[in-house]
């Protein structure tokens, strides 16, 4: 589900893995953090917060929009808190918490509509653009995290914003791959659907999996010059719209 933008060029990838079916837990997780189709290489590399950072990790709603009326800035608010309780309950060595000024994860509402190029943002690592309607922009070095930025067209529907949230909180921790298929319309990794507002089952799995600090990590090795890591750059992943 990634879009890597490896500074000064454009380097592209797949933003989702299509499967077929069921995936076991190994594939599921390797889909979803390095874009590994079942039994293949990794298309993108395993992008992690650093040791130091993982037990104060701070987010914000870093900027909203004119266009954002009160009670839409309400459910972001409540939709931002949500996100970091349901992280935090899962005891993965990630601690996250609200912040009012800059943080480790920024998220901004833009008047972007979905499928618009975003401008005038205010944050240039996001004019310039797509936005299906919300989009995770990754800072890192070496495998290591050092900042996200988040956006979220204020067009998102009401009943999708804290699926969006929290499914893009969740990327910024370094899961970046969506999965396309009708077996996983209820994962918070659905390319079709935004309506999972619980990290559960292969969900949950997968993001302590990421941090565990008994997790082997499988090969890093990627398929194709265009999806190698760089040693700066910015990865970034589309969040579609729900059909």
């Amino acid at each position: 589900m990634a879009l890597f933008l490896a500074l000064p060029g454009v380097l592209s990838a797949q933003e989702f893995v299509e499967i077929a079916g069921p995936l076991d837990d190994d594939d599921f997780y390797r889909a979803v953090a390095c874009a590994a189709r079942p039994g293949g290489q990794c298309r993108k590399p395993f992008l992690r917060w650093p040791d130091a950072k993982r037990d104060h990790l701070t987010v914000t709603l870093a900027s909203v929009t004119d266009a954002l009326q009160d009670w839409q800035r309400a459910l972001y608010e409540r939709g931002l808190d949500e996100a970091v309780a349901q992280i935090n309950a899962l005891d993965i060595g990630v601690t996250i918490t609200r912040s009012d000024g800059p943080a480790d994860i920024e998220v901004h509402v833009v008047a972007t509509p979905p499928g618009e190029v975003m401008k005038d943002t205010g944050v240039p690592d996001l004019d310039g653009a797509v936005l299906p309607l919300g989009r995770v922009a990754l800072r890192a070095r070496n495998g290591l995290i050092r900042e996200a930025l988040i956006a979220v067209s204020v067009k998102a529907r009401r009943r999708e914003i804290a699926s969006v949230l929290l499914e893009e909180v969740v990327q910024g921790l370094g899961l970046m791959t969506d999965i396309r298929s009708p077996a996983y319309r209820r994962s918070l990794f659905s390319e079709d659907s935004n309506s999972v507002v619980r990290l559960e089952g292969q969900d949950a799995m997968a993001l302590r999996r990421h941090y565990s600090p008994a997790t082997v990590v499988p090969s890093t090795k990627t398929t194709g010059a265009a999806h190698k890591d760089t040693p700066t750059g910015i990865a970034a992943a589309a969040d579609s719209e729900e059909s």
